[in-house]
């Protein structure tokens, strides 16, 4: 049985080096490729792939949201997270919020390969690294960041305001009121010990979560 995979990513000459990379492996098929987040979502809708490598800085919406909506689609699909972000700053809420594993571009090709393989196993895949900090606990004595602790909806609503955006167009996008996102609003500023927006977004990109 060959792998079908759909690879995700708005940069042509990283799936263009994954697509070779992957060919190696008799395997392992690249037949969709996607350069945004909503060409991804309408492939995932349009064709058949066992899985989704997800690049998660897609320029027209975060990996939360790409995420999210392509498990809306196709539930039992397998999502893979590639990205140059350090696994300990997203890997746990993105674990939680659907995705099979996460690999870091930096990575060697085979971790990649046996990430894929795993995934594809119906299992999900996670570094030694991060295994050994889950199977920890991610206790009080390790520096944990703080968004560790955020629900899954909670840590879409941050991504958002961490971003700029306001509490009545976060609303708007993801169908609810705006009171329910306020409440989300002061959960986040809460459990994360902050008072503004403002003290999100730096938190955000000191921590590499935003560019």
């Amino acid at each position: 049985m060959t792998t079908r995979i759909l690879v995700a990513d708005d940069h042509q000459i990283v799936r263009a080096g994954l697509k070779t990379l992957l060919a190696e492996y008799e395997d392992l098929s690249v037949t969709g490729e996607a350069g945004s987040g909503a060409e991804t979502i309408k492939m995932v809708r349009e064709s058949e792939f066992d899985i989704v490598l997800l690049d998660i800085s897609m320029p027209d919406m975060n990996g939360v949201d790409t995420l999210k909506q392509i498990k809306r689609a196709k539930p039992q699909l397998a999502v893979l997270i590639l990205s140059m972000h350090p696994e300990d700053q997203y890997a746990v809420n993105l674990l939680r919020a659907g995705a099979s594993g996460y690999v870091c571009k930096e990575g060697a090709p085979e971790q990649l390969v046996t990430a894929i393989r795993t995934v594809a196993q119906g299992r999900r895949y996670v570094s030694p690294a991060l295994g050994e900090q889950l199977a920890a606990g991610l206790n009080a004595d390790t520096q944990r960041p703080l968004h560790i602790d955020l629900s899954e909806r909670e840590f879409q609503v941050f991504c958002k305001l961490s971003a700029g955006q306001a509490v009545s167009a976060i609303a708007t996008e993801l169908f609810l009121s705006v009171k329910t996102v306020s409440t989300y609003r002061s959960r986040i500023l809460d459990k994360m010990k902050m008072k503004t927006n403002a003290d999100l977004t730096y938190y955000a990109i000191k921590n590499g979560l935003i560019q």
